[in-house]
């Protein structure tokens, strides 16, 4: 296959980066300077693998290429001190929007206290990523040329369904919310995103401009977290939005909501925009 022997080589050359297989595997970690080798189910490595993830989709700021893990393949976690701790991780993706085979991504996460994952990651042998690029254009073009703005609401809805025609609005917002996702990150907390309560979309002379309500659930808090995020959409640019973030309480029944700190893990931020 063309396109797998031409990824190849910078495959290898990260893969060269990365520690030997370690010998030990010490589910404890704590011992600094250690190599230590996890299971491809242990928590830890998939944690680092979706934030890693969460990052590259910001990055590739695609609603079509939008990646979601498959599967650890290599997991080998470096203890630096107390506070520092390295993640060299191989592992399979799935396209996020159709379940189908991504290819296979390499990367490390270096996190450090109180601050964001340090993460570089490459992906490989993305099949038909021409045909996905080609997609994005065609909605980008949609968006510009439509008259009328767009306002959704429950992405998905109750039932977890996603109406075909905002396919592309939900994979955008997971591109964008790859950002909030990583910025708030850290080793012992981590971030999905659950659903967007409303969506509005509108062009303006510098792209698409779309605003954002998005639900998100902290692991291992459980809690929920609602933010509100903007940003401007162009074609092949980095996702960069404004947000700020709340607890969300709406969801418990009897209204009594938990205590604010236990959601402090998302920040309130006031991002520029990368187009800015």
């Amino acid at each position: 296959m063309p396109g797998l022997r031409a990824a190849l080589p910078a495959a290898l050359l990260l893969l060269s980066s990365f520690p030997p297989a370690a010998a030990r595997k010490d589910p404890g970690m704590n011992i600094p300077g250690e190599l230590f080798e996890l299971s491809s189910h242990d928590y830890r490595g998939n944690r680092a693998a979706n934030v890693a993830i969460q990052y590259h989709n910001h990055l590739e700021g695609s609603p079509s290429l939008v990646l979601a893990l498959r599967e650890i393949k290599k997991a080998i976690v470096k203890v630096i001190s107390e506070y520092t701790t390295k993640f060299y991780l191989v592992f399979s993706t799935l396209f996020y929007l159709t379940g189908k085979n991504a290819g296979i991504c390499l990367a490390t996460v270096l996190y450090q206290k109180n601050s964001s994952p340090q993460i570089s990651i490459k992906c490989v042998d993305i099949p038909d990523k021409k045909k996905y690029q080609e997609e994005d254009r065609m909605f980008y073009h949609y968006l510009q040329h439509k008259k009328t703005p767009t306002i959704v609401h429950n992405i998905p809805d109750e039932t977890g369904h996603i109406d075909p025609d905002v396919h592309k609005f939900w994979g955008l917002s997971v591109a964008a919310s790859g950002y909030v996702m990583w910025k708030n990150s850290r080793e012992d907390l981590a971030y999905n995103m659950v659903q967007i309560k409303l969506l509005k979309q509108w062009k303006t002379k510098d792209g698409v401009h779309v605003e954002l309500v998005i639900l998100f659930h902290e692991i291992p808090t459980e809690n929920i977290v609602k933010c509100h995020m903007q940003f401007i959409w162009k074609l092949g640019d980095t996702l960069t939005p404004k947000y700020s973030c709340t607890p969300y309480y709406h969801w418990l029944e009897d209204g009594s909501g938990q205590d604010s700190k236990s959601a402090a893990g998302m920040s309130h931020e006031k991002a520029r925009h990368s187009q800015e």
